[in-house]
């Protein structure tokens, strides 16, 4: 599939109309009554089709003019999932939201785990095909994503929320664990709550305000750029410039 599509040209610099105050550090991302130049959905999208020559899936939390949380995912690894190929929950994606609580703008990559047990909602309970199930696998010491998270973290400046969303561990320059400490966090996340894994960089508004549009839409890019290889060991199919390649490992539980 990748292979035969035919991704539409993404917008030019000199053509992008988002602007920095389309984030909103009290009502999120504004998404609505906007020309498709400047919804940042848009931009994105058409961008990393272009960039990876594959088609993406737009997801988003929220409703009306703003929006809390937006993510994109790669079609082909959602396809390749033999059971939740209808659903975007075990899918790893990149994303970024405003964070209204910290007054934080945050764009990088997450996996979700939802729940281990839901009676009542079982479509976003852990499936054996998730992503969620490589990434704990690939925390290994002196593996490769040990090296990606340490370089992201040390040399990149980015930060790490792992386990419950209410109660999550977060890492930073100053705190970070072993593999094995980070793999504990996840696999011992609460079984009735969401849970997941975010690598983000994180921009106060202040740094948003004295931006571009333009600067904070190429930011985004290259942020999807620096997390796309510690997200690829997460995927059951890898993104590069141009083409996907599938990973020959079978699904589920590595």
């Amino acid at each position: 599939m990748s292979r035969q599509f035919q991704p539409a040209r993404p917008f030019p610099r000199t053509a992008i109309g988002f602007l920095p105050e389309y984030l909103d550090f009290e009502r999120g991302i504004r998404v609505g009554n906007l020309e498709d130049n400047q919804r940042i959905t848009r931009i994105l999208k058409l961008a990393l089709e272009a960039r990876y020559q594959e088609p993406f899936v737009t997801e988003r939390y929220g409703r009306g003019v703003y929006w809390q949380w937006i993510g994109f995912l790669p079609r082909a690894n959602r396809s390749a999932k033999p059971i939740s190929s209808k659903v975007s929950f075990g899918c790893s994606k990149f994303y970024l939201t405003v964070d209204t609580e910290r007054q934080l703008f945050r764009c990088g990559f997450s996996v979700e785990r939802g729940f281990r047990e839901s009676p009542d909602f079982p479509g976003i309970e852990l499936k054996q095909d998730w992503d969620w199930h490589r990434l704990t696998a690939a925390l290994k010491p002196s593996g490769a994503m040990a090296r990606e998270l340490k370089r992201l973290v040390f040399r990149e400046g980015f930060q790490i929320d792992a386990g419950g969303w209410e109660d999550s561990y977060a890492v930073t320059k100053n705190k970070f664990p072993s593999m094995a400490k980070l793999k504990k966090v996840l696999d011992e996340a609460p079984g009735t709550a969401w849970a997941g894994f975010q690598v983000y960089y994180a921009m106060r508004e202040k740094e948003v305000r004295g931006s571009s549009g333009v600067d904070l839409v190429e930011s985004m890019m290259a942020i999807f750029k620096e997390v796309t290889p510690a997200m690829n060991l997460c995927m059951q199919t890898r993104l590069e410039c141009g083409t996907v390649k599938s990973d020959k490992q079978p699904s589920g539980v590595s």
